[in-house]
């Protein structure tokens, strides 16, 4: 279908406003977006339909127009509800760069255009690609009408048959088409996205588990040509319950167009995004700054419409420091952190889901920092029960994630204590970066420590240098080792478990079902094989300490 036939299809009520000598163009598909640069999701031969929504000043037209020309589109529809008529500087615009301009009244409806483009373009492919074009429009639209992911989930379960899911690759579902998925398959899942995106296995990556094949599709973010690793632990992608290995090209087309229609929601919500991450970002440079705390109360009453809904206006806080370090890259960790921590905590399963979409974050060299704000109201029993705990923000994420990172990158979190007030903040600060400091010390790719631990012996443990600590523990451990090994006789575990009991013979004996005497005779021969006394504190608690670093 060429341009001119649109324009003499009165039903679409077009206006040429100018690139008459260009109307034989060939019209292959029709685009509806307001992006300020849509280039990533332009194949060329489109008619983009645009509500002006981009334009702020008028020098935004040459930067759209040069960029639809750029990507070869075939023309350019206005609508003229948002401003009125069609400005003058993109009429300039696409005189310079050879671009047809239409205007569209705004009693017609983008929709309409849509369908009669689709229509004309391809009979064969009407149905699906109408619903994907029709999918596309709702999107994008504004208020409650847009459809979202689980709209164009729709159309592949009602068009085409197929079970599909939007996923994190930390495992948190995003949009389905019938039914949930538990959450050990999401976190299975997520895990086979990343190792497959890791090692750059062509998409889509197959899999098979639970009896069942699945097929994954990259949700691709972020600028064409950056390195994966900048998205890579952030990322969507689109899992379906099916083999795409022998799949035409034209359902494969199909697909990849729906990633494309997804991507343009997530960059949706990532731009709602940005008003809680300059929030945070003044916030966290006042703390770091050592700002007065009035200054710091009065900059978090500012943020209380954005981050502070239904909460009241002074609750209490939780701070959470992520880093991700790739070796040897020199890749910048902060954004990266930054949004990873964005989509961990927005995880229900990490923190409640009436708080997910009000967690702020900012980043600062290569750490990321979380402001999240837990309600003032209810007992101390509540607040507890609301705040962060380390071991459980990580959950189901730990597996997918040590997948992404394997070969040569690193996560460690640290969470604060909670705090009740803004004059408190620095303190969570610097408490949730030394938590991180203690996870940093620690074997593993995923690591986090609480505040718990800055007041405990595992504070020091991590510092010890490794020579030290296997010398220490070879020089009390090695012999119960060795005799366990000779004679089965469990002195280890009957050691631990005396200390554990804090040295009583009669709850050690009851917790390992032994007689007393029976014990006695095992804690003396440990005492004979390392030369050590245990009626001793000091012997006792190096015995602890060589136990814990083992």
């Amino acid at each position: 279908m060429r341009l001119r036939t649109l324009l003499d299809t009165d039903a679409l009520g077009l206006r040429l406003l100018g690139g008459e000598e260009e109307l034989d163009r060939t019209v292959r598909g029709v685009m509806t977006t307001d992006l300020r640069d849509p280039s990533r999701y332009l194949a060329g031969g489109e008619l983009v339909l645009t509500g002006l929504a981009w334009r702020r000043v008028p020098d935004d037209s040459e930067r759209f127009v040069r960029i639809l020309a750029s990507a070869g589109v075939a023309g350019l529809a206005a609508g003229e509800a948002e401003l009125g008529s069609v400005p003058e500087d993109l009429v300039l615009a696409c005189a310079r760069h050879r671009l047809p301009l239409f205007s569209v009244s705004e009693d017609v409806a983008f929709a309409s255009i849509t369908e009669h483009v689709v229509r004309q373009v391809s009979t064969e492919r009407a149905g699906d690609l109408a619903a994907v074009v029709d999918r596309h429009r709702r999107l994008m639209s504004s208020g409650p009408a847009g459809g979202g992911p689980d709209a164009v989930l729709d159309l592949l379960g009602s068009d085409l048959d197929l079970k599909a899911w939007v996923l994190s690759t930390t495992g948190r579902q995003i949009a389905v088409s019938s039914h949930p998925l538990p959450a050990e398959l999401r976190a299975e899942l997520a895990g086979e996205h990343l190792a497959a995106a890791r090692t750059a296995r062509p998409a889509p990556h197959r899999t098979f588990t639970g009896g069942r094949t699945y097929s994954l599709f990259p949700i691709r973010s972020g600028p064409d040509g950056a390195d994966p690793r900048t998205t890579l632990l952030s990322d969507w992608f689109l899992a379906v319950e099916a083999d795409a290995g022998d799949w035409p090209d034209e359902r494969l087309d199909l697909l990849q167009g729906v990633t494309q229609l997804i991507a343009v929601e997530r960059d949706r919500r990532d731009a709602a995004r940005t008003v809680r991450r300059r929030l945070a970002q003044e916030v966290l440079e006042l703390v770091q700054a050592g700002a007065p705390p009035a200054e710091v109360a009065a900059r978090l009453r500012v943020a209380a419409p954005v981050l502070l809904p239904g909460l009241g206006t002074a609750p209490h806080w939780q701070v959470v420091v992520a880093r991700v370090e790739w070796s040897g890259s020199g890749l910048p960790g902060g954004p990266v952190s930054q949004s990873l921590l964005e989509e961990a905590l927005v995880d229900p399963a990490a923190i409640g889901a009436e708080l997910g979409d009000r967690i702020a974050v900012a980043h600062n060299g290569d750490e990321a920092m979380a402001l999240v704000p837990l309600s003032a109201i209810g007992d101390a029993e509540s607040l507890h029960a609301a705040e962060l705990d380390a071991e459980g923000l990580l959950g189901a994420l730990r597996g997918p994630l040590t997948r992404g990172l394997d070969g040569d990158g690193r996560l460690t979190l640290g969470v604060s204590a909670t705090v009740h007030s803004a004059e408190a903040l620095r303190g969570a600060l610097e408490e949730a970066r030394h938590a991180r400091r203690v996870a940093a010390a620690r074997a593993g790719r995923v690591c986090v420590a609480g505040h718990e631990e800055l007041a405990s012996h595992v504070l020091l443990l991590p510092f010890v240098p490794d020579d030290v600590r296997r010398a220490f523990t070879a020089r009390l451990l090695d012999p119960l080792r060795v005799y366990d090994r000779r004679h089965r006789a469990e002195l280890i575990p009957t050691l631990d478990a005396f200390l554990e009991c804090d040295g009583s013979w009669t709850r050690c004996a009851t917790r390992l079902h032994l007689h007393v005497n029976t014990l006695r005779y095992r804690i003396g021969r440990i005492e004979q094989l390392t030369g050590r006394d245990l009626s001793r504190l000091e012997d006792k608690l190096d015995f602890f300490l060589a136990l814990r670093m083992s």
